[in-house]
């Protein structure tokens, strides 16, 4: 994870009840005695996740005690791009004109999600914000609340995406109150627990999670696909806060029960019409190799990330080239890395521009280099690394 997070105040306190200097933090917990020192002093407010959990783990406290913040994210792209959508959740309009119809907005829908889950996200924000204006006319009819409850959690997940936190919170609340039924509001909590790591959250994500995982959890002998890949999203997310949050044996015990469950379902279950993710063995592999970057273990989470699947295959797939590109800037295989980044900017460049991992990812392999070779130039354009 990379979010950047405001720590330096409460890092002094809890090393000084802890009784060590700043060099004594560094030797245990690996972090440059330069970087604590700037946290500390105020020179530097923010920093990456991952330092965050290094910091926690070698002074014995959750990360969370850390880095929470209840701050908007700084965009990784111009506000100006994503105030549409921001606008089209949060503030009521008149609809003017010919009344929209259930049917007119269902209809354009594919093209929504088209967009979506090929990472077009300036098309998709052209596309969402009219139509959520047009969902928000259609009234409290129970195919209303459907259409509307799906683009809601559409937008809520962009906008996380785009570090719009507050709109983001805005659209998943209101996607929740019209959710037609328990599964669908469970796939909306994942992405809200999503919204909370991101945000530095980990103990109300963690919580969250934890509380739906555990009232909706079936019965496995006669659980349909869809309630084991809900089921197991939260699973995933579940373990995903405890271990940023420095809990791995919680941590451990649900990604193996999220293992067992991805393992019940034989082969990646696709999205369908309805949810934003697959959910399967691929899935969870991926995931594990992530885990494994939040361990500090690049050569594991590269033997996790082998195997089949790919693009088609699981909607986390970029995300995790991601994490094979931060292990191979971990060997120091900065050539490997660079590939893995050209290939996700080959597939996803609306995608990748507005991730800080990537940015940070391509700032390791440039404070490495002492000239930059034309593909690495372009990346670091596409990333928007500073000059």
């Amino acid at each position: 994870m990379s979010e950047e997070t405001h720590i330096g105040t409460r890092l002094r306190k809890i090393r000084k009840r802890r009784g060590l200097s700043q060099r004594d933090l560094a030797t245990v917990s690996g972090v440059s005695l330069s970087l604590i020192r700037k946290l500390e002093q105020g020179d530097l407010h923010d920093t990456r996740m991952e330092t965050a959990h290094q910091l926690a783990v070698a002074l014995r406290v959750s990360t969370s005690s850390l880095l929470e913040r209840d701050d908007e994210g700084i965009a990784d792209a111009s506000p100006e791009q994503w105030r549409p959508l921001q606008q089209a959740v949060q503030i009521a309009t008149v609809h003017t004109g010919e009344a929209p119809t259930v049917e007119g907005v269902h209809a354009v829908l594919p093209e929504v999600r088209a967009a979506y889950f090929d990472n077009r996200l300036a098309e998709l924000t052209g596309l969402l914000s009219p139509l959520l204006r047009d969902a928000d006319a259609l009234g409290d009819t129970t195919d209303a609340r459907h259409v509307r409850s799906h683009l809601l959690h559409i937008a809520g997940s962009t906008l996380t995406q785009v570090h719009q936190y507050s709109a983001a919170e805005t659209a998943l609340s209101r996607a929740l109150d019209d959710a037609p039924d328990r599964l669908r509001a469970a796939g909306i909590i994942t992405t809200w627990s999503w919204l909370l790591v991101r945000q530095g959250k980990l103990t109300a994500s963690r919580e969250l999670a934890t509380r739906w995982a555990d009232d909706i959890e079936p019965r496995i002998s006669r659980a349909t696909p869809e309630e084991l890949a809900a089921w197991g999203w939260l699973l995933v997310q579940v373990s995903s806060a405890s271990l940023r949050d420095n809990r791995r044996g919680e941590a451990d015990d649900t990604m193996r029960l999220a293992r067992s469950v991805a393992v019940l379902m034989e082969r990646e279950l696709p999205r369908g019409t309805e949810r934003l993710a697959t959910w399967g063995p691929t899935t969870v592999r991926y995931k594990a190799a992530e885990r494994h970057i939040i361990l500090d273990q690049p050569d594991r989470a590269l033997r996790a990330a082998k195997g089949p699947g790919g693009l088609a295959v699981s909607t986390e797939y970029h995300r995790h080239r991601l994490d094979v590109a931060k292990a191979h800037t971990m060997m120091r295989q900065y050539g490997e890395a660079i590939s893995v980044l050209a290939e996700v900017n080959a597939n996803a460049p609306e995608w990748l521009a507005s991730q800080r991992y990537a940015r940070d990812i391509m700032s390791d392999v440039v404070a490495k280099r002492r000239t930059l070779t034309p593909e690495m130039r372009t990346l670091a354009d596409a990333v928007g690394l500073p000059m």
